[in-house]
């Protein structure tokens, strides 16, 4: 009883690291590609948002100017794309191994950028959020989520269910 107890406290865990990636993802394309102030949502306005986000990515000094239009114009809607197929649940061992690499890959250049003392915005949420310990240890714990799904994910693809049979949460 105590065990069956605990895998389902363990599931309900595994959900809501899940729904808190998938929220964020979204959260974060949101920000990013959301007209400025007083625009109208349309085609033209989120292109000017990922231009001004494009600003952001070049405060790194990491990219190329096609880089960095490149990693402007196609991050937002990648992370928009990610946060729809973790909720979807499909292929979630390949979803979640794409966050946790994405995510450790922001959180390297952060800690780069922190490193040598530039003082930008991390662009996670838009703008305005300086690079400094609290984002670090936010998105670390990130990282530490899509790591937690990752391997609830592939825990949960040892076991194989019965036909017809719907899981929700990974076996222990």
């Amino acid at each position: 009883m105590t065990d069956e107890r605990g895998k389902k406290i363990a599931g309900l865990l595994y959900e809501l690291a899940r729904l808190a990636l998938v929220v964020t993802f979204l959260l974060a394309a949101y920000a990013k590609m959301k007209p400025q102030a007083a625009m109208p949502w349309s085609f033209a306005s989120i292109k000017t948002s990922l231009s001004m986000f494009a600003m952001g990515v070049d405060s790194y000094q990491l990219l190329p100017p096609r880089g960095v239009s490149f990693v402007a114009h196609w991050l937002p809607p990648f992370e928009l794309f990610l946060g729809l197929w973790l909720l979807s649940g499909k292929l979630l061992k390949f979803s979640s191994l794409v966050t946790t690499l994405l995510l450790a890959g922001f959180i390297a250049v952060q800690v780069r950028s922190f490193s040598l003392g530039q003082e930008i915005s991390c662009g996670c949420f838009g703008p305005g959020e300086r690079i400094g310990p609290w984002s670090l240890l936010r998105d670390a714990l990130f990282v530490g989520l899509a790591i937690a799904v990752f391997v609830g994910a592939l825990r949960s693809g040892r076991k194989s269910a019965e036909p017809g049979a719907v899981t929700a949460a990974p076996a222990s």
